[in-house]
């Protein structure tokens, strides 16, 4: 039996988040206090929407944390647990892992040599019930990790489709979707646009980036103003946080929480 209960999971930045891994952009000084108050007010826009939230156990040693989204992906009543391609993250996706489990979802792991982050999954519902996961192949996640996706998935329902990645961190940093399906994404950022059926391209990097919150509401980061217009005019509601200190850390709304629908009853 699935509910229909809307919950997230997040996690408590690290005070050493400023020490957070960079990829594809400049180090740049990071605000930790500034980015405690953003984190809670990024809480509190989850609960305005009508979320619940469960708190993941902080995990102070290690500095990306609070970007709990890349520990694990959750499809349906089944949860993969995430094997991080950046070997200080691996250690975050144990209390993750208890957290989901004791929600009474069914376990899976991507194992070695896998590598596989949750940042690189991009579930796209299908109108016909044929859904579609897109998974960045990039630097955290390898052929193997998307392999063992497509063998845990595909048989529940997802037709999983690799995507190439080489400009940014993670597949969520490029592209995400609208309720309706269509993908939107940067095309700077983007290395085949043509992989995706329904594609819209938005003017600023960050507008890339948004949570379906449901209905039509959608998260949203304050610093991509047109995108916001943009979606607005299409009939969108955005919902705007600020969230600049993680933004210097390649992350984006997405990265914060792990949404859970349709959750198994208790």
């Amino acid at each position: 039996m699935i509910t229909s209960r809307k919950l997230a999971l997040v996690r408590r930045p690290s005070p050493r988040l400023a020490e957070g891994i960079v990829t594809h952009i400049d180090r740049v000084p990071v605000d930790v206090a500034l980015a405690e108050r953003q984190w809670g007010a990024y809480v509190g826009a989850l609960h305005g929407a009508g979320w619940e939230t469960i708190e993941v156990p902080p995990a102070p040693d290690c500095p990306d944390s609070a970007f709990v989204e890349d520990t694990m992906v959750v499809y349906r009543n089944v949860a993969v647990i995430a094997r991080p391609g950046a070997d200080e993250r691996k250690p975050e996706t144990a209390d993750a892992e208890r957290a989901v489990e004791e929600l009474g979802y069914s376990i899976n792991r991507i194992r070695p040599p896998g590598t596989l982050d949750g940042g690189d999954v991009l579930k796209v519902a299908g109108p016909d019930g044929n859904d579609v996961i897109y998974v960045g192949r990039g630097g955290r996640t390898n052929g193997e990790g998307i392999r063992q996706l497509r063998a845990i998935l595909e048989p529940i329902g997802a037709t999983v489709v690799a995507v190439p990645l080489t400009k940014v961190l993670h597949l969520k940093t490029a592209i995400t979707a609208l309720p309706d399906g269509t993908i939107i994404g940067y095309p700077p950022s983007i290395d085949d646009p043509s992989l995706f059926p329904r594609f819209l391209a938005v003017p600023e990097e960050s507008g890339s980036h948004v949570v379906l919150l449901g209905g039509a509401k959608l998260l949203i980061s304050s610093d991509c103003p047109q995108t916001a217009a943009l979606l607005a005019d299409l009939g969108y509601e955005p919902v705007v946080v600020d969230i600049s200190e993680y933004i210097k850390l390649e992350g984006c709304v997405t990265c914060l929480s792990v949404r859970l629908r349709g959750l198994p009853a208790p």
